[in-house]
């Protein structure tokens, strides 16, 4: 299929042609350029990033966030970042059974990436795909990542609005998740709530989310239990809240921007040829004055 026709039934709403797309583009192959340069900015779509630590419910309440948002009419794009096995470096779909009764629901697209050694939980091509899910007439793109610890905050760089999902047990954990990933929430969700010490727990959230609200808003806590589909549509209406709120330009400039400088670097590395840098090496070595960091500079100036 020609750039022109993938082109045309992305912009119609063709899942086949959107799955294709994404393909085309995470392997840097075919016509992958000129279908980014096709795409309009779509920034009235809002993202919503699912994070929080391994075992947290994630990928189960993506799956009731989803029938929550799909039974309000909307159109809602999953994408599921996954560990990548360390075989074939593809995705290990594990807590994608957890979502199999969406792959047959109407209005909903799910799309498995591997993280490919991420640090930030996320996927090399995740900007160029949440593009393109926009540009095939999703109203709504949800983001889980695979877990995150304190430097694994990439997310808030990406998303809208940032949801951090944790449960009872990590009341311990907080202090010393607050210098990172608790930074990065504009709601935070209690899962598992019928756990003891949920209530104690999230109490002790709102009182932390309490120092670091704005005059716009304060990140709810919100308790949800996934499994029994319970909460689902409070954490929607709020995410549906935040995002009315995050359309300022201060917020929107950060994001592209952020953006940007992803796009930038990823095209500079593919620039930088190792074996063409091992040559250079093989000369300027010899040279009694060689130094690395003048010679890097070099290099970028090359490229």
């Amino acid at each position: 299929m020609d750039a022109a026709a993938l082109i045309s039934g992305l912009k119609q709403g063709d899942t086949k042609s959107l799955a294709r797309c994404i393909s085309l583009v995470e392997n840097n192959s075919g016509p992958c350029e000129a279908l980014l340069f096709s795409l309009q900015h779509r920034p009235e779509i809002p993202v919503a990033g699912i994070t929080g630590p391994p075992g947290a419910g994630k990928s189960s309440l993506v799956n009731a966030l989803t029938h929550s948002f799909v039974a309000s009419g909307k159109k809602v794009a999953i994408i599921a970042v996954d560990p990548t096995s360390p075989f074939n470096y593809g995705s290990l779909l594990g807590d994608r059974l957890r979502m199999s009764e969406l792959y047959l629901t109407p209005g909903v697209f799910i799309r498995s990436m591997a993280s490919r050694g991420s640090l930030g939980g996320l996927a090399p091509k995740i900007h160029e795909t949440i593009d393109l899910i926009k540009n095939a007439g999703f109203d709504l793109v949800l983001i889980e990542t695979v877990g995150v610890g304190q430097s694994e905050v990439e997310i808030a760089g990406i998303a809208d609005t940032t949801v951090v999902v944790m449960v009872p047990e990590a009341g311990d954990e907080v202090q010393t998740m607050k210098s990172g990933v608790m930074e990065i929430a504009d709601i935070f969700v209690v899962n598992k709530a019928d756990r003891e010490g949920a209530d104690a727990f999230a109490g002790h959230l709102r009182r932390l989310s309490a120092q670091k609200h704005t005059a716009k808003w304060m990140s709810p806590v919100l308790l949800t239990e996934a499994h029994r589909n319970i909460g689902a549509a409070p954490l929607a209406e709020a995410i549906n809240a935040h995002h009315q709120l995050n359309l300022s330009k201060e917020k929107q400039l950060d994001l592209m921007a952020e953006k940007t400088a992803h796009l930038v670097r990823e095209a500079l590395a593919r620039k930088v040829q190792v074996h063409r840098i091992r040559e250079r090496l093989s000369i300027q070595m010899a040279h009694p004055d060689f130094n690395l960091y003048r010679f890097t500079r070099e290099i970028l100036q090359d490229t």
